[in-house]
């Protein structure tokens, strides 16, 4: 289990096993970042991605390590976050209005707010996202699906969902069920077959995307889920801004 600091007695604790979810009046930012979705069924969208400090998940080939904690030692201003060179731990904490004073400061031309982690559905973020609506913007949200998802009813919800992790969470069959897409990483069969144990709890019920995305741009990774997405009639997600070498 990573280690998971307690902030303010505002962060989900764990009770039986599990985290509850954080009710926030306040926004905990690792990074902020405007370019173009490079995954999923979103990919080239231009986007204001909203980096959230905070994951319990403890997958292996994470790319975002350094948001898997909070510690209080590493809460800094928005000025330094938005101006960090390399990644780090530091992360600061705003309220969703201001967030919003922070999207004009920094001239983000994007209609687009991707609500990413870390997991992001460790925040209540109906009130963020309703937010972003009433103001003409689009929302997404990026989880591992081992949250409930709390979010406007038109928020775009892509769930990566993560099976057997160090962390021990669960995917919840809520987070399936709201979905309207499933992004699923894959490196061998075996990952092909945990979806579609999961796939199996919607009685048919399916989103109407499901993407499969080699992990790490792995050839045989790539190999597997180019044939599976045929075979289905799925959808390839590859990671676009890696290949291209944008954030």
């Amino acid at each position: 289990m990573p280690e998971f600091y307690v902030i303010l007695g505002k962060i989900p604790s764990r009770i039986n096993n599990r985290y509850t979810t954080l009710h926030h009046t306040r926004l905990k930012i690792n990074e902020m970042f405007e370019t173009i979705q490079g995954e999923g069924v979103k990919t080239g969208v231009p986007s204001v991605f909203v980096r959230l400090q905070g994951c319990p998940v403890g997958c292996p080939w994470c790319d975002t390590k350094h948001t898997w904690t909070l510690d209080e030692a590493f809460l800094t201003t928005s000025d330094e976050v938005l101006s960090k060179t390399q990644e780090s731990e530091a992360w600061f904490s705003i309220e969703d209005e201001a967030l919003l004073t922070l999207f004009k400061e920094n001239g983000y031309q994007a209609k687009h707010i991707v609500i990413t982690g870390g997991e992001p559905c460790m925040y209540d973020l109906r009130p963020l996202t309703s937010l972003l609506h009433a103001r003409g913007y689009t929302t997404q949200i990026e989880t591992s699906g081992t949250f409930e998802v709390l979010c406007h009813e038109d928020t775009w919800v892509t769930v990566s969902p993560k099976v057997d992790m160090k962390g021990g969470m669960q995917v919840l069959t809520q987070a399936l069920e709201r979905a309207d897409e499933i992004k699923h990483p894959v490196a061998m069969q075996k990952h092909i077959d945990e979806l579609d144990s999961l796939l199996a709890r919607l009685d048919g019920k399916l989103p109407a995307h499901i993407c499969l995305q080699p992990i790490s741009q792995q050839q045989r990774a790539t190999d597997l889920a180019i044939a599976t997405c045929i075979a289905r009639n799925w959808r390839l997600s590859l990671q676009t801004h890696k290949y291209i070498g944008i954030e």
